[in-house]
């Protein structure tokens, strides 16, 4: 299995041993409840379902009730499916004790969601025209977006305003600066995304 699910914190910063200050994410790991295994006889493939924060049974529907029965504990609030990588069994728990010894690790999050944005903001665009040409309305403009007469058309991918943030994001490498076990807390240098309070998985 190669992570666990956190909770983001929020950032601080501490210094290293050769007095330089690291600005660092604080994260909260665990601890995760092995809620299934999966296996290729019954399943087809091999996976460990992780469940991660306590939920009160009144918001857990039926089927989410028996299942979390099954395996013998508490309903939880977010599972997230890890390919299997060592032996679990139901009910097992995982804390953040898991990544003693592990230098880097990846975090996934979902970035923070900025709305419908223009390509200025969206993709850095430059803008179009300057503003001494007596345009009043095209500095942040696209331009052109595709020929008229041939293909015809607009290639998928062309850079347009849209929705910006609310995605999947992975950051890979991240050094980790401390662990604090006896409150299930990860430092790790440099940011992580999504906002604070937001659910990562912290990946090996």
């Amino acid at each position: 299995m190669p992570g666990l699910i956190g909770k983001k914190i929020g950032m601080t910063s501490v210094f290293s041993a050769d007095g330089k200050n690291l600005p660092c994410t604080v994260i909260e790991v665990g601890p995760c409840v092995v809620t299934q295994v999966k296996t290729v006889e019954k399943d087809g493939y091999e996976a460990v379902q992780l469940g991660f924060q306590d939920k009160k049974e009144k918001h857990t529907t039926k089927p989410e009730q028996g299942h979390f029965k099954k395996a013998g504990v508490t309903p939880k609030r977010h599972l997230v499916e890890f390919k299997q990588q060592g032996t679990y069994k139901a009910g097992d728990v995982i804390t953040v004790d898991y990544f003693n010894g592990e230098v880097y690790v990846d975090v996934i999050g979902t970035s923070k969601g900025k709305g419908f944005q223009g390509v200025v903001r969206r993709h850095g665009f430059k803008g179009v025209g300057e503003a001494t040409l007596g345009q009043s309305d095209r500095q942040r403009h696209p331009g052109s977006i595709g020929a008229c007469s041939y293909p015809a058309k607009v290639f998928k991918g062309t850079r347009m305003a849209g929705q910006m943030g609310s995605e999947r994001v992975t950051v890979q490498n991240l050094e980790v600066i401390k662990l604090i076990p006896e409150h299930n807390l990860m430092l790790v240098k440099g940011s992580v995304p999504g906002a604070k309070g937001s659910i990562v998985v912290i990946q090996k």
